[in-house]
């Protein structure tokens, strides 16, 4: 067993929402962090509606667990406060190199000495951020893939700074809370999944902005292929839009081309994914 007790997610997104809850689940205590009240609220919704996932999705959760998950659940906007004695801060902020680089740069200042810091960046390697840290030997990636409780490995990434003892502790922490730890022994943007799931979608994404085929044929190519349950546009709307976005609008000059036409005919509509009610597909 680790000494992690306390737990605090920055970022109460899609992802950010479930690795709290799943933690809270296991039995710590967890303070969900976000920006301004409304989007505690709205993390307080996604709460709710993972307590019925989790109730029909996962053994054991129906007698009572998953409701129980919400009194390990506390909320915070103010970044000190809810800070307080943590053991382990696991950020889930939007991909963008300088907001991680900001919150972490605060996060430093307030959070105490003992605090493991570990970033859920998909694609972003964690060296980049290190130094804003201010204590790069207890600071590393631990990726989550999105639906945890199902989907649920959970990839620990160090830098060459990064302690062995920490990397070791967020690996036995990931068993806690319920994931398969899946270690990387020295850095790979996008770890393993996404080192093959982003080319993969990016594939998807260049045929049906491309005007190659519409993205249910794409989706229905690759079902019936290879007897996979879900096509590489199901997959987007359930990460989010705003996500693989981020990522393009980084990238070389095809990847912008692509982030520029995933935002004019969906994002700008609204159409963010499963959790707007609409993204590629349509959702009740």
């Amino acid at each position: 067993m680790t000494d992690i007790k306390k737990v605090v997610v920055l970022g109460t997104g899609v992802l950010g929402s479930q690795i709290a809850f799943q933690t809270a689940y296991s039995g710590f205590q967890v303070t969900a962090y976000d920006i301004n009240d409304e989007a505690i609220a709205t993390a307080k919704e996604r709460f709710a509606g993972l307590v019925e996932t989790y109730k029909n999705e996962v053994k054991g959760a129906a007698d009572g667990k998953a409701e129980a998950a919400l009194d390990n659940l506390g909320y915070a906007t103010d970044l000190a406060e809810a800070t307080v004695d943590a053991d382990l801060v696991i950020e889930a902020v939007p991909e963008i190199l300088d907001l991680k680089r900001k919150i972490y740069a605060d996060l430093g200042q307030v959070a105490p000495d003992k605090t493991i810091f570990a970033t859920n960046s998909s694609t972003l390697l964690p060296s980049d951020i290190a130094h804003a840290t201010g204590r790069p030997d207890r600071f590393l990636a631990m990726h989550f893939a999105n639906r945890v409780w199902s989907s649920n490995t959970a990839e620990v990434m160090g830098t060459s700074q990064t302690s062995p003892d920490i990397f070791d502790t967020v690996v036995e922490f990931a068993t806690e809370i319920g994931m398969v730890p899946i270690p990387i022994h020295k850095e790979k943007a996008g770890y393993v999944l996404n080192s093959l799931l982003v080319p993969f979608l990016n594939a998807a994404l260049d045929l049906a902005a491309g005007d190659y085929a519409a993205p249910a044929d794409v989706d229905k190519t690759w079902r019936i292929g290879t007897g996979s349950p879900l096509g590489p546009f199901q997959i987007y709307d359930i990460v989010g839009l705003n996500t693989p976005y981020n990522i393009l609008i980084h990238g070389g000059a095809h990847e912008q081309e692509l982030a520029a036409w995933l935002k004019s005919n969906y994002i700008d509509q609204g159409k963010l994914g499963i959790a707007a009610g609409e993204g590629f597909y349509k959702y009740n």
